[in-house]
């Protein structure tokens, strides 16, 4: 993990930082050789392939609009909030699955 995202992750508490890590893990597993670094204040792979964010009460997965689109049955299945180009997975609700394929389908749609 980058030092920047992993100094990123421990500003978060511990049980919020494990869903972080958790879904850093499920994207890197996925492009693993796609760059890391922060951008727009978040968690990034490569050239804006994908996104990741913890807020309040959410981790924030942000893949861009075409993969929002494609995956908005199954988050609406999940009862996800999302909109046109973000979804947000409540703590302790976070599909690693659903992050996989979705980043999968970033690295595939580019």
């Amino acid at each position: 993990m980058a030092a920047v995202i992993r100094d990123y992750i421990t500003q978060y508490d511990e049980k919020q930082q494990e869903d972080l890590v958790a879904v850093y893990q499920a994207i890197k597993a996925v492009l693993p050789d796609e760059e890391e670094r922060i951008n727009w204040g978040m968690p990034t792979f490569g050239k804006n392939v994908i996104h990741f964010a913890g807020a309040k009460k959410h981790v924030g997965i942000y893949p861009g609009p075409d993969a929002v689109e494609h995956f908005a049955p199954i988050l609406d299945e999940k009862k996800y909030k999302h909109s046109k180009g973000a979804i947000q997975m409540p703590y302790g609700k976070v599909d690693l699955a659903l992050v996989t394929a979705i980043a999968g389908y970033c690295r595939d749609h580019r």
